[in-house]
Parts: structure tokens; sequence; C-alpha cells
């Protein structure tokens, strides 16, 4: 399923996004006692933050864990996927 604008808007109406990281998005997610929140995949961020060619890869993921994890954007903060880790 591609999460479209047209869905965020519909079912997910007030939830933070990320600027520069929409292709990241893999889902909406509800959770009791909070609105719906934005769902994204951590080794697609990690990705994108390699492709603007300013980072490799064990700088894009301090970044990716003190700048965006580390942040509060709002009550309908964004949740994360730890996709990228080596079980």
């Amino acid at each position: 399923m591609v999460v479209t604008e047209e869905l965020i808007h519909e079912y997910a109406e007030g939830a933070i996004l990320l600027d520069g990281l929409e292709e990241a998005i893999i889902g909406i997610v509800e959770e009791f006692g909070a609105g719906p929140r934005i769902l994204y995949s951590t080794s697609k961020i990690v990705s994108i933050l390699k492709e603007s060619g300013m980072m490799d890869e064990g700088e894009a993921l301090e970044y990716f864990y003190y700048n965006i994890v580390g942040g509060f954007f709002g009550n309908q903060n964004p949740v994360f996927l730890s996709d990228h880790l080596d079980y």
C-alpha cells in the first residue's frame, strides 16, 4: 500500500509530516488516546539522508537518532519502524 497525501489527509489529519522524508512513509498508526500518526521506515530515512551526499551511514544514523527520533514535533509525533537493525 502506498500512503498518498490523500490518505494522510483522510485518515491522519493533524499528524506530523517530516519535510523531505515523504518517500520513507510506510503507514499510518493509531494509539488509544492519541490521534493517528505517520509511520516511517528507519532504513528508508537513512537511505534518503545518505543519498543527499552529505552523510555516510554512521553520520546518517547519528543524525536520525539525535535530530529526528530525539525531536518532539507535536502531539501527533511520527513513529519509526526499526527495520534497519540486523537481528
